[in-house]
């Protein structure tokens, strides 16, 4: 099942009905974040559906789901950032969220304290302490995360592993070059017999035993 069969849920915080789906033409900020080096927008709406499912920060769990092949951790992590439009993401380490609502909001987020690099915001302040983290993760669970029911039943895409593909297809090579070999040792035999049809014949024969399989 691709990424776009799953209609996105938005936070509680939103009102009930038509509009608790996110769509394509809500918003452009919603869609179109900054994408960090190597990321397609397909590649970020799956990695926003494996955030609700498995929680900001469950990097492992992303990626034994291979809907993401090839992507590091380092990757991921990044082009979170860009998605919750923040550099930090402490606050909301384990929660299901929809990082794309948080980012549009921090992307409207304006005045003298707030500095960005990257479209992110940095934190300009002192460090948070353990608490302060703590707080801002309740405050996020009750404002953002989605409902239990809602990331339990989210079902992320598993591409073809390009890796895995190309395995594949070297050992359906190997198959073909080895019957094209028994082909040919067949067919030098019988020209050497002289019988032009019992070459023609192996010839079919080889293509009859290709299409059956």
């Amino acid at each position: 099942m691709s990424a776009a069969s799953n209609p996105v849920v938005a936070p509680r915080s939103m009102p009930t009905g038509q509009r608790n789906v996110v769509r394509s033409n809500d918003s452009a900020s919603l869609w179109n974040c900054t994408l960090s080096p190597g990321w397609t927008q397909d590649e970020v709406q799956v990695l926003r559906q494996a955030l609700m499912k498995f929680g900001v920060g469950n990097w492992m769990k992303i990626i034994e789901s291979e809907s993401l092949p090839g992507k590091t951790i380092a990757q991921m992590n990044l082009q979170t950032q860009r998605m919750l439009g923040q550099q930090s993401t402490a606050e909301f380490n384990g929660l299901h969220i929809d990082a794309l609502q948080v980012g549009e909001l921090n992307s409207k987020k304006q005045g003298d304290g707030i500095k960005r690099k990257n479209n992110c915001i940095v934190n300009t302040g002192g460090k948070l302490t353990r608490e302060e983290v703590e707080e801002r993760r309740k405050m996020h669970r009750e404002r953002f995360e989605v409902k239990d029911e809602v990331w339990r039943n989210i079902v992320l895409p598993r591409p073809d592993n390009p890796l895995v593909v190309l395995d594949r297809k070297r050992e359906e090579l190997k198959v073909l070059r080895n019957e094209l070999q028994d082909v040919l040792k067949q067919i030098d035999v019988l020209e050497q017999m002289g019988s032009t049809d019992s070459v023609d014949a192996a010839v079919a024969a080889a293509g009859n035993k290709r299409q059956r399989e």
